[in-house]
């Protein structure tokens, strides 16, 4: 992850990590991917030019929903800008969230 992007992709995935201690991590697509063996993917991101965006899986389920809707019924968005900070009460929570439901099978 280029620039100051690292940054974020270091902090999202040591959040995952400290949520879910037996959290599955794999790459497809040039992005990862954080799974609970037995319940599938509940989260990627993936960079671009101005932002990262993370994508939550199962995030129609979550709540709070993260604020952006994407073409597919169940799969929401939430995008981190450069000069935002990461909430991570609320990732934290979202992942929490997020990992114990079933998740996606991609692999």
């Amino acid at each position: 992850m280029p620039g100051w992007k690292r940054d974020v992709g270091r902090r999202l995935d040591d959040l995952v990590v400290r949520t879910v201690p037996d959290v599955r991590k794999a790459v497809r697509w040039n992005s990862p991917f954080y799974g609970v063996e037995g319940r599938g993917w509940f989260l990627s991101f993936h960079c671009f030019t101005r932002y990262v965006k993370v994508t939550w899986l199962n995030g129609s389920s979550l709540d709070p929903m993260p604020p952006d809707d994407s073409k597919h019924e169940h799969v929401r968005y939430s995008s981190i800008h450069e000069d935002e900070e990461l909430d991570e009460v609320l990732v934290a929570g979202w992942i929490r969230q997020a990992a114990s439901l079933p998740g996606e099978g991609l692999f």
